[in-house]
């Protein structure tokens, strides 16, 4: 590999985490430091011999700092190409000195514009322009320049430069300028999502308050490789993570123990937590459990510690969730550990363990454990032949007080529990969905079938808990009575569904025939 020795060093970071070390290292290998502004402030602080960037241009750091980088001797001496006659002249007619490295981190806009009430002239002066542009003219020009991005690279180049003399190879310019225009792709991207969502331009004073809610005129994803997979949801499918770095959600989530999360797993595991959350949104609210196979919930329930919700989730169907994935929304103790070790599982995800159910678990080596912290919602993107479907998360929660009683009886206040909960799970569970549930526990699931009154007759077929006296919930509306018919004849006395059908009065109408309570939400939960 060609290596080559980096003489001159122009520094101007954000981040300076580290910045005095690399510098330090750098001067050993008698590099020449040049920066701007506050950086050179902390270098000159920690007794390092730097030179402004205005007694390399001959020109003033003028404009607030707005311009002081952006200079032919400055983006000249990052682009000639080092042994070109032509460009060699031209750099020496011109007084231009060659620059080898270049050390930038830009400005933190996505944290100015994450601030509440931002100012709009603020948000606008946190865009950066001579950082990315030397970042760019760096990056092209690797052949002969050193771009560095990442504070978390600087201990490695130190030692790269030490191995070679204050030098470093190709492949390495090669892999710091790859990573420098993905930089700048990311930063890029920030500004105009975040700029996108702002109608109009406020004036500099006033807030710049984007709509949150607001879907994107063009849609820009750039999230990092998080981990290579080993394969996706099948052997010969390629599969990696990408993330959002928030460090939230299962794509954040710290792996405790267990084999390597494949594919399915993260699928899994996202499913099953956010179905625990939904069960039980707000902090004192009681434990819930969430056992998920293939993305549909086999068994789910609430109680009044972790282990009575696991026993209710696992009792409504024990066979199937032999080998799945367990969600659970408070942290472990001891004795839900005991319990859930006695059955085979590939992974659970909590917001923590204690260190009584760590040691529970360690002795089954290739279980899975996940911590995970809750990540707001965020829009739902599928792949459809040629483009993306981009839609809002489906983030309803409806209330007792919202729900419309349209049969003669109405559902007793322990039905109206039972129907508020089914129809939580129910929106977790792939259309067409029918969710038979009682007193904070699943009963019989019925997922993804073509027809609802087969959705029906399967969540009555799965059910190993008696079906007398629970409720029924549909993810959409009966379209005829039959649907219904079948529900009650399975047990259920009590139905939670959207309404909306040209049938509805036929339905109700049996619904009072067959002594029921029906309840209609004005709102479907499609999931396919």
């Amino acid at each position: 590999m060609s290596a080559k020795k980096i003489q001159r060093a122009l520094l101007s970071v954000t981040d300076k985490s580290g910045l005095v070390e690399f510098a330090r290292a750098l001067a050993g290998h008698g590099v020449e430091l040049i920066s701007t502004g506050g950086t050179a402030r902390t270098l000159r602080e920690a007794g390092l011999d730097v030179k402004d960037i205005s007694d390399l241009t001959g020109f003033p750091e003028m404009l607030d700092g707005r311009v002081k980088t952006l200079h032919p001797k400055v983006h000249g001496g990052l682009l000639y190409i080092r042994g070109n006659a032509e460009h060699e002249a031209a750099v020496t007619a011109h007084g231009i000195a060659p620059i080898d490295m270049v050390v930038v981190n830009l400005y933190a806009f996505e944290k100015t514009a994450a601030q509440p009430g931002v100012a709009f002239g603020h948000l606008i002066e946190n865009i950066d322009i001579g950082g990315p542009s030397m970042v760019r003219s760096a990056a092209k020009n690797f052949e002969d320049v050193a771009i560095v991005t990442r504070v978390t690279d600087y201990a490695d180049l130190t030692e790269e430069l030490k191995t070679n003399n204050g030098a470093l190879t190709r492949e390495t310019r090669w892999k710091l300028a790859k990573q420098a225009f993905a930089t700048t792709a990311a930063y890029d991207t920030a500004i105009a999502n975040t700029l996108d969502r702002i109608a109009e331009s406020p004036e500099p004073a006033k807030a710049a308050a984007p709509d949150v809610g607001a879907l994107p005129t063009t849609l820009r994803i750039n999230y990092p490789l998080a981990q290579s997979l080993r394969y996706g949801e099948n052997p010969h499918q390629r599969a990696a993570l990408y993330a959002d770095g928030s460090g939230l959600g299962v794509a954040g989530a710290k792996q405790l123990q267990g084999k390597e999360l494949s594919y399915n797993n993260l699928v899994d595991l996202d499913a099953c937590w956010e179905l625990a959350l939904e069960l039980s949104p707000e902090p004192n609210d009681p434990p819930a459990v969430a056992i998920i196979k293939h993305t549909n919930p086999c068994g789910a329930a609430t109680g009044a510690t972790v282990l009575e919700a696991y026993q209710k989730a696992l009792s409504a169907d024990p066979v199937s969730a032999f080998g799945g994935v367990i969600g659970i929304n408070r942290t472990v103790d001891g004795a839900a550990a005991e319990e859930i070790a006695k059955l085979f599982v590939e992974a659970i995800a909590a917001p923590g363990f204690t260190e009584e159910a760590k040691e529970r678990f360690a002795a089954k080596k290739n279980l899975r454990l996940v911590e995970i912290q809750s990540a707001p919602a965020r829009p739902v993107v599928k792949n459809v032949s040629g483009g993306l479907l981009l839609q809002d998360a489906d983030t309803d929660r409806i209330t007792q007080s919202e729900l419309n009683v349209v049969t003669k009886r109405p559902p007793t206040p322990e039905e109206f529990s039972a129907l508020l909960f089914a129809w939580r799970v129910c929106k977790h569970v792939k259309s067409n969905a029918i969710v038979y549930a009682r007193d904070g526990q699943t009963v019989g699931v019925g997922a993804g079938q073509m027809s609802r009154v087969d959705a029906a007759k399967f969540g009555a077929m799965k059910a190993v808990l008696p079906l007398k006296g629970t409720v029924a919930a549909s993810d959409a509306f009966f379209p005829f009575p039959d649907g219904l018919e079948t529900v009650v004849e399975a047990g259920a006395t009590a139905v939670i569904q959207p309404g909306g059908s040209v049938k509805d009065a036929d339905v109700i109408a049996a619904a009072d025939r067959l002594g029921i309570a029906m309840v209609f939400t004005g709102i479907r939960h499609f999931r396919h």
